[in-house]
């Protein structure tokens, strides 16, 4: 872990938001010192601000914002449901630490907050889910429709999305109604987590703990993602991915083979390990 780094398991939640947030403010006022032209926008999204979720909200609804959907209402829903819920709070703190600790195009937690929009349609998408639950649905889908138009990122209000979750790139990701996403999951581009036709009801995938989600991967059904399982870029995935396995391929097949698949120890989802696999693969030639 880089010097100055705090472990989140060394402290309370309310510790690690304070930390993360004071530690976003002195890169900004960093970034606003060194490039002037870049003050004014720092200063109105970040250092004019006295919280995370004070920030987050503001930035949210200027980017989510239409001539008919106006800023101010989107940063009083967003504010609200921030404040009320620290479920919310803690969830963006570990998604903006997952982004910083994986991702090694992430030069700080400002950058991220202000620029990665996998984080910002994330965290938008979780307000729109609480709305969902709340059965304020029409706000909820209008919200949903917003974050799609913005970020090019289309998750289904309804569907659940554990926390430590990181888009990368984000670019074309597709989460249907019913599909469930759990901690410490990275999926890339291009990703579909769909259904398989008109069927109704519980049809969309599951993705367990730690599972990497390779770019432009399509998961079809419900079917079940195993904790710390890999999924190859590309491939499309019909049947459940056991536990620590990788399924690669279209249509995917096990690393190793259905009886005995290799089993690996990391967590991928954190590792961000996508081809390792490769040297037991005997199909692959270049």
């Amino acid at each position: 872990m880089p010097s100055g780094e705090l472990r989140q398991s060394d402290c309370s939640e309310d510790e690690a938001e304070q930390w993360l947030w004071a530690r976003i403010k002195a890169e900004a006022k960093r970034d606003a010192e060194s490039e002037p032209a870049l003050a004014s926008y720092l200063y109105s999204t970040i250092l004019s601000h006295s919280s995370l979720e004070r920030s987050l909200s503001f930035h949210l609804g200027n980017k989510l914002c239409s001539s008919t959907l106006l800023s101010t209402l989107l940063y009083d829903l967003f504010l609200n449901t921030f404040s009320s819920d620290s479920s919310l709070r803690a969830a963006a703190v570990a998604d903006l630490r997952a982004a910083h600790e994986r991702d090694p195009a992430c030069v700080s937690f400002s950058h991220c907050l202000l620029n990665y929009k996998g984080f910002l349609a994330c965290q938008a998408h979780r307000v729109a889910h609480k709305l969902w639950i709340q059965s304020r649905r029409p706000l909820a889908l209008a919200l949903h429709s917003r974050i799609a138009d913005v970020f090019a990122v289309d998750i289904h209000p309804a569907a659940r999305i554990g926390k430590g979750v990181l888009f990368d790139h984000a670019t074309g990701v597709v989460v249907g109604e019913t599909a469930v996403i759990g901690n410490n999951v990275s999926i890339l581009h291009h990703v579909t987590l769909g259904g398989t036709g008109k069927v109704g009801g519980d049809r969309h995938p599951k993705i367990g703990d730690g599972v990497l989600i390779g770019a432009g991967a399509t998961i079809l059904g419900n079917v079940k993602i195993g904790e710390g399982a890999k999924i190859g870029a590309g491939s499309v995935v019909l049947i459940d991915v056991p536990a620590r396995t990788t399924a690669v391929g279209n249509p995917a097949r096990l690393v190793g083979g259905k009886e005995k698949p290799s089993r690996h120890e990391d967590v991928p989802g954190e590792s961000m390990d996508h081809t390792s696999f490769l040297s037991e693969w005997s199909d692959y030639i270049i």
